[in-house]
């Protein structure tokens, strides 16, 4: 077994690790098990980093597909981090350890490897895949935070009883902050990764649209969070309707990234 493998192993037990004691330091109202995950996370997260850069180092720009897939669960962590280091929101835990699990797991099934011309590959990593991945890993958190909230409104609307998992959540606007910031920040990410990546296309193949379904669904998707932006930012849109539509847009960004990679074909597979 090489080094590589043994720390990947040793990353996804921690995440796993990580990812059962927040579900159950939940359950069980115990801050020591929550504290218990984020400190697995964070050791994993870490080794984690030192994957991704010994792959770049070993590699150069003829990066393995799988990378992508564990850059992407490393971004959805980088992100949970930060807004539980900025706000406090600890709760997100509960989408960033399970997802950023399952992707890193996602990793090992993709094969062979893409490769990248060096005269741009740094500026297409940098800005292409580095906003889209940041503006996913928010999408990310506003989806976990959407769910939270839809299911505590219908509680509370109905007077339905909490269970005692319920009722160590925090109170329905913090979800709806959580909302605001995937909007007001990860708009404006996505936006500049989907223009990077015209600009790349125009270069590399002579024109900005191919006609490829992974490049129909970004569309689709942009136009998406341009009308929640417009909704949030000049509408007023508060709550249950702004939650609903985080909830679709990253659902319909999961089936851009596993579904059209597994089923149709395209150049922007990660799986290939």
């Amino acid at each position: 077994m090489s080094s590589f493998e043994l720390f990947s192993i040793v990353v996804v037990t921690l995440y796993c690790l990580g990812a059962l004691t927040v579900f159950t330091g939940s359950i069980v109202k115990s801050p020591k098990l929550k504290q218990l995950s984020n400190a697995l996370t964070i050791i994993g997260f870490g080794l984690h980093t030192i994957l991704l850069g010994y792959a770049m180092a070993l590699n150069g720009w003829a990066l393995p597909s799988g990378y992508y897939i564990s850059m992407l669960s490393w971004s959805l962590l980088l992100i949970y981090f930060f807004m539980w280091w900025r706000f406090k929101l600890s709760f997100l835990s509960l989408t960033a350890s399970p997802l950023a699990l399952v992707l890193f797991i996602g990793s090992f099934h993709a094969k062979g490897a893409s490769q990248l011309p060096k005269a741009w590959s740094g500026a297409f990593f940098g800005l292409h895949i580095g906003t889209l991945f940041l503006s996913f890993g928010l999408l990310a958190m506003a989806f976990g935070a959407g769910i939270l909230f839809t299911r505590l409104e219908k509680k509370i609307k109905s007077k339905e009883p909490l269970s005692e998992f319920e009722k160590e959540l925090p109170a329905l606007t913090t979800f709806d902050k959580v909302n605001q910031l995937a909007v007001v920040a990860g708009f404006p990410l996505y936006t500049v990764g989907l223009v990077t990546g015209f600009i790349w296309a125009r270069i590399e193949w002579g024109r900005i649209l191919s006609g490829d379904p992974k490049e129909i669904v970004s569309l689709g998707v942009w136009f998406v969070y341009a009308w929640l932006f417009h909704q949030r930012l000049v509408m007023g849109w508060r709550g249950r309707k702004a939650a609903r539509a985080a909830i679709w847009i990253f659902s319909i960004c999961m089936f851009s990234l596993i579904g059209i990679n597994i089923f149709t074909p395209t150049h922007h597979s990660f799986l290939q």
